[in-house]
């Protein structure tokens, strides 16, 4: 796990939860976006942008306003920069019948696209992800 040398670690569900949401805040991303439960362990490495999040099972959360259905693995992990997500791995998007994994989220005001490995990008109002969504 070289990937998180020197970083910011925080453990429970509480301290991580708030350092989950101060990070999405801190890059521009919709606070919603990251509907998490029983989290074990939240960390950041500054340096290279590289978070990760570990809870205890895995979240399908309904973004309502968009119907999307969305997946969080129990380990979620990529690389954070101002608006935008790479490397996203543990998030997957319900489309029809198949859960396909998104691999990277941008913020473009109004608007938030989510990038699949197969390069399919959907679009949805930014607004449908903020929190309490």
């Amino acid at each position: 796990m070289a990937e998180r040398e020197g970083g910011i670690v925080k453990t429970g569900h509480e301290e991580g939860r708030k350092m989950a949401v101060a990070l999405l805040e801190e890059f521009g991303l919709p606070l919603g976006l990251l509907p998490l439960a029983d989290v074990i362990e939240v960390g950041f490495v500054r340096s290279t942008g590289y978070m990760w999040i570990l809870q205890k099972k895995k979240v399908e959360h309904n973004f309502k306003m968009v119907s999307k259905l969305v997946s969080y693995d129990t380990e979620i992990h990529g690389y954070i920069a101002m608006k935008h997500i790479k490397k996203l791995k543990g998030v997957k998007a319900k489309e029809l019948i198949l859960w396909p994994p998104v691999n990277e989220i941008t913020v473009d005001s109004p608007k938030i696209h989510f990038k699949s490995l197969a390069g399919i990008t959907k679009t949805f109002p930014l607004e449908a992800f903020a929190a309490g969504q």
